[in-house]
C-alpha cells in the first residue's frame, strides 16, 4: 500500500518505521532477485558489503553490536524510519545501477552494492 505525503505525515514515528520497514523487506527480495540475476551467489558478503558502504565499514553483526542487539536479531527491525529511509535509498539504487549491468559478475554487483552504500552515507553527511 502506498501513502501520499500528507497521509504519511500523519503517521506516528512507530507507523512510520513500520511502514518503511516493509519497503525495505520488499526491496531487499526485489534487489536479492536481481543480484542473483547478475551472478551473486554469496548474498553474505553482497548484503555486508552494501552494510559496510553505508555505515562506514561496519558489516550487519556491527551493527547490530553497537546497537545492542541479542544474537540473531535483525538490524532492520532495530531502525528508526529515517534509518530506514536511508536503506530504502542504497536498495532501489543499487537495484537501479543492477538491472544496467551487462556482464554476469558477483564482484561488479558486489562493488556496485557498496558504492552506492557509500554514495547515500555521504549524501547523508551534507
Amino acid at each position: 500500500m502506498e501513502l501520499s505525503e500528507e497521509e504519511y505525515s500523519k503517521l506516528t514515528e512507530g507507523e512510520k518505521r513500520l511502514y518503511r520497514r516493509k519497503q525495505t523487506k520488499n526491496g531487499n527480495k526485489n534487489l536479492y532477485k536481481i543480484a542473483r540475476e547478475k551472478g551473486v551467489k554469496n548474498f553474505d558478503k553482497f548484503t555486508n558489503t552494501g552494510y559496510k558502504g553505508l555505515y562506514n565499514v561496519e558489516t550487519a553483526n556491527e551493527i547490530a553490536k553497537r546497537k545492542g542487539l541479542r544474537y540473531r536479531e535483525d538490524i532492520l527491525d532495530n531502525m528508526g524510519s529515517v534509518e530506514l529511509g536511508a536503506n530504502i535509498f542504497r536498495i532501489t539504487q543499487t537495484e537501479a545501477l543492477l538491472k544496467k549491468q551487462e556482464e554476469l559478475s558477483e564482484n561488479i554487483a558486489t562493488n556496485t552494492h557498496y558504492r552506492v552504500g557509500k554514495a547515500v552515507e555521504t549524501l547523508l553527511k551534507i
